[in-house]
């Protein structure tokens, strides 16, 4: 009866996580040499995320995929951060993420551009939330430098509202709309704080 129950409580826990997305990027078969010759395993990449600005990788081995994959996305879960996002749909500013040799540019988009993108840096935008963006690799192919590239230039990008909280300022003006007076213009300023937010 007790290890029902917690069987019980731990599907209960992994309820609460319903709208955690989450995408395989690679598996990989990797090998151990030992006295009896070589012994099999599985490497997974993984990158989660809740559609809404929260995103994690995790990579992890055993001696079966699905294993492997269990592992990785508990990993990805437990590292996950928060990325600012412009209307819910791109970057504030472009960025440069770097991790080794992987490069990764990423560019905000204007509304209808879709996620240009390729590959493992693809499913970083499907999982963050991000529906128009432009990103480019222009380092090493591999998909853990591309993966950790890309999230490392996520990271770095900056809220209007954070600057101008650290600045000590307002948003508008953080903007540059500061110099400006008049009706339109402070109009322009609270519908720029407003989609700041």
């Amino acid at each position: 009866m007790a290890r029902g129950d917690n069987n019980d409580r731990n599907n209960n826990n992994s309820d609460g996580q319903d709208d955690i997305i989450e995408r395989l990027v690679s598996i990989n078969r990797v090998a151990k040499v030992v006295k009896g010759g070589k012994r099999f395993g599985f490497a997974a990449l993984v990158v989660v995320g809740d559609g809404k600005g929260r995103i994690g990788h995790g990579s992890s081995k055993a001696r079966e995929v699905p294993d492997a994959i269990v592992k990785a996305t508990q990993q990805a879960k437990r590292n996950m951060v928060r990325v600012p996002l412009r209307e819910g749909r791109t970057l504030h500013h472009d960025s440069l993420g770097r991790f080794g040799a992987g490069k990764v540019h990423l560019r905000a988009a204007p509304a209808g551009t879709g996620v240009i993108a390729g590959g493992p840096i693809r499913a970083v935008f499907e999982v963050l939330g991000i529906h128009d963006v432009v990103a480019k690799s222009l380092g090493s192919n591999n998909p853990h430098n591309m993966v950790k590239a890309a999230i490392d230039g996520l990271v770095n990008t900056q809220s209007p509202r954070a600057v101008a909280n650290r600045r000590n300022k307002r948003v508008a003006e953080v903007l540059g709309k500061s110099a400006k007076t008049g009706e339109a213009e402070q109009s322009d300023a609270a519908q720029a704080e407003a989609a700041a937010e």
